[in-house]
């Protein structure tokens, strides 16, 4: 289907370079129609190639820490006067802990660090939903995606401290979609993608094990970054206008498998 967002604005956040799922959202977004403006963090400007991104998609980029509520305000008004109207979508795709990149085990952790992974992995959703709510920014049946992952139902080994962020970034999304529900029919859902070869992704102590780990638990094998890109349209569409509040796997089955026979297969080589 063609012209999917057609006519519809919003803000995606977190596009870092062509390996990004926000990268892949915004072509996707460009391709169906809609017009939005990109934002990171000024750190995060400075280490990738976003401005090549806004070229393509005809756009600007609007710098902001996702943590300072006047910067959001900030975005969220230029955004807003840029783009001639209010929103329709919201990308969040903001995450990252000082621990997991300084190699802090979970047991082990800096907890000043540990309230940065919580502010910048959260509590940035809920500040992104709360500058949007006090200045009406998006219209009704609008529609908010944040990114997380399963690390925040199930144990894994190094994924530290942002397993517990990405379990309060799913618990705004439910809490803040009851109320955004009632205020302006507006959608707030969460995406959980399989193991995906980002940057941050990467970042992760024994990523490429477990990525394959991963594909071979999956009945459908890891799902692709682009098509991730392509569930979150779906998400800012018009199709899912009665979708809230929940946690959606896009992880080709992973997250229902108990155990696979590739992976019985591995354990019984001799």
């Amino acid at each position: 289907m063609n012209n999917l967002l057609q006519g519809k604005r919003g803000i995606i956040f977190g596009a870092l370079d062509e390996n990004s799922i926000a990268w892949k959202v915004a072509l996707k977004a460009h391709e169906q129609g809609a017009r939005f403006t990109l934002t990171n963090a000024p750190v995060a400007l400075r280490m990738g190639e976003i401005n090549k991104l806004a070229q393509h998609c005809n756009t600007t980029v609007i710098g902001a820490d996702a943590t300072s509520v006047e910067d959001l305000e900030k975005l969220v008004q230029q955004s807003v006067e840029q783009l001639g109207g209010k929103l329709d979508f919201v990308l969040h795709s903001v995450g990252m802990s000082p621990n997991v990149r300084k190699g802090k085990t979970y047991t082990d952790i800096n907890y000043e660090w540990f309230q940065k992974t919580i502010d910048i992995s959260a509590l940035s959703l809920h500040k992104t939903l709360q500058v949007c709510t006090k200045h009406d920014a998006l219209n009704e049946w609008g529609s908010v995606v944040a990114l997380t992952y399963i690390a925040a139902q199930r144990a894994f080994p190094g994924y530290g401290d942002m397993a517990d962020a990405k379990a309060m970034l799913e618990s705004i999304v439910r809490s803040f979609g009851y109320y955004y529900g009632n205020l302006k029919k507006v959608r707030v859902n969460a995406v959980s993608q399989s193991p995906t070869m980002t940057t941050a992704g990467s970042g992760i102590k024994g990523f490429d094990s477990f990525f394959g780990f991963a594909d071979k638990m999956s009945p459908l094998g890891n799902a692709p970054a682009e098509n991730c890109a392509d569930y979150c349209i779906t998400l800012f569409s018009d199709l899912t206008r009665y979708v809230t509040m929940q946690t959606l796997y896009h992880d080709g089955g992973f997250s229902n498998i108990g155990v696979s026979e590739a992976v019985m297969n591995e354990f019984g080589k001799e």
